[in-house]
């Protein structure tokens, strides 16, 4: 095609502006008013998209779940009516001291070793209380050779020569009967003087004496010693021998030995180290009053703080299923051991123990005591066969505590609503309440500032 045709082809294509109005190329009224209209719905959805933008921003987004009415007759034997956190504590924990002051010559046990009943688990330096002991020994040997003495009595030679003596004595004294007797009448002749005569009768007087006082020791060596001397001597070698008895019974205290079988929890003393038996002196810097610790770590138990407010739907001897933050998926049977005779008035809780009824269920699993535990305690008996309405399950995070009452929100028509409620039954991810009907939406995520009758948006919802 030739560049000329071209050109007036192009030429046709443009708008004369010469045809325009004479309202010097301004737009018709009719135009202006549709331009202008339309600029003002543009301004006017901006403005409304920038508000719902601010505003909606103050709206919470929450979770919801529908509430479901449960019946008696699936609240069944078995089920969870409270479940409550603790630690797992050894049912007898021992410190084992030293009943004698000593220092520390050797220790055979570490933390976590296990031992038996009677084990020798630490000596201490013996020599004075060994030296102690032999000398209360002598003592008592010498006690009972001075009662045998006496017990025997005399010897057959020295009832003899006592017999001996008596006799010899009495000879003596018939010869100075004789003697006197000659005397008198020589003084009365006046042959010899009244001096002799005295003399003579002296004589006489103190050998009768003598043999008054053999026939007595005679008659005593053959009886043999008084009983009340006996009885003293025995209460000597009684003496003794308790002596020796608790000189023995401190130095066995030199070795300790472990008091039941179990496992080492601490070791709080080393070699060298003074051990007093006296544990209070235990000071910081000062002599050890404990040596180790241990406990029988298959007889375990739960120790848990129940509030006051659900203590009532524990029994004595109610079974529970006893898991541990440490092993969350391995379950222990338990059962209540101990229930505090009284109430703890700072914390308004009841201190229950439950006892670990199988702690060596798993054994590659080893329990140990501090362990953070969970119980959960499980109806004694099944209700009876109803069909009534028992409650209305909520799940726990729905459950908010106000002013001391339990509360739960609802989501109703964009806004909260709250309703009270009263637990008749604890379950593991919940509970059983009254003050519903079931079928509301209650609210389980939701900031913790929120009110009744705030505006709200149910999450998954536009």
């Amino acid at each position: 095609m030739p560049i000329d045709t071209k050109h007036d082809d192009l030429q046709s294509l443009r708008i004369d502006r010469s045809q325009r109005g004479d309202n010097g190329g301004e737009p018709p009224a009719w135009a202006r008013r549709y331009i202008l209209g339309g600029i003002g719905i543009v301004v006017l959805l901006g403005l409304i998209t920038i508000g719902y933008r601010l505003f909606a921003s103050d709206v919470p987004e929450v979770e919801v779940v529908r509430a479901a009415v449960q019946t008696s007759g699936s609240d069944a034997a078995g089920s969870t009516v409270l479940s409550a956190t603790g630690y797992i504590v050894a049912h007898h924990t021992i410190n084992v001291n030293s009943k004698v002051t000593g220092r520390l010559s050797w220790i055979g046990v570490e933390k976590g070793d296990k031992v038996k009943e009677g084990q020798v688990l630490v000596r201490l330096e013996d020599e004075e209380f060994r030296a102690a002991y032999e000398q209360a020994r002598g003592a008592v040997e010498n006690a009972q050779a001075y009662l045998q003495e006496l017990q025997h009595g005399s010897r057959p030679e020295e009832i003899q020569q006592a017999q001996h003596n008596l006799d010899e004595a009495r000879a003596t004294l018939v010869n100075d009967k004789l003697t006197l007797d000659r005397t008198k009448e020589l003084a009365s002749n006046g042959v010899v003087s009244r001096q002799q005569l005295d003399d003579a009768t002296a004589k006489f007087e103190s050998d009768q004496q003598r043999v008054n006082s053999l026939e007595k020791g005679f008659q005593l060596a053959k009886i043999g010693p008084r009983s009340e001397e006996l009885l003293r001597a025995q209460g000597a070698v009684t003496q003794a021998q308790g002596q020796l008895d608790y000189a023995k019974s401190q130095l066995d205290a030199t070795i300790i030995r472990a008091p039941v079988t179990g496992t080492i929890l601490d070791r709080t003393a080393e070699k060298g180290e003074l051990i007093t038996a006296q544990f209070a002196s235990a000071a910081a810097g000062g002599p050890q009053g404990s040596v180790v610790s241990l406990a029988d770590l298959n007889d375990l138990q739960v120790e848990l703080d129940i509030a006051q407010a659900d203590f009532a739907r524990l029994a004595p001897n109610q079974k529970g299923i006893v898991t541990t933050d440490t092993y969350p998926d391995k379950q222990y049977d338990g059962q209540i051991a101990q229930i505090s005779p009284e109430a703890n008035r700072q914390k308004a809780t009841v201190q229950v123990k439950v006892q670990v009824l199988n702690p060596t269920k798993y054994p590659e699993i080893q329990l140990r005591p501090e362990m953070n535990a969970t119980v959960r305690f499980l109806a004694n008996e099944a209700p009876k066969n109803s069909k009534d309405p028992a409650g209305v399950f909520v799940p726990a995070t729905a459950i908010r505590d106000r002013d001391g009452k339990k509360i739960v929100f609802l989501a109703f028509n964009g806004k909260t609503v709250s309703r009270e409620v009263h637990i008749t039954s604890q379950r593991a991810d919940g509970a059983l309440v009254d003050g519903l009907v079931g079928g509301e939406d209650v609210i389980t995520s939701a900031p913790a500032t929120l009110k009744d009758g705030d505006r709200i948006k149910i999450k998954g919802q536009s």
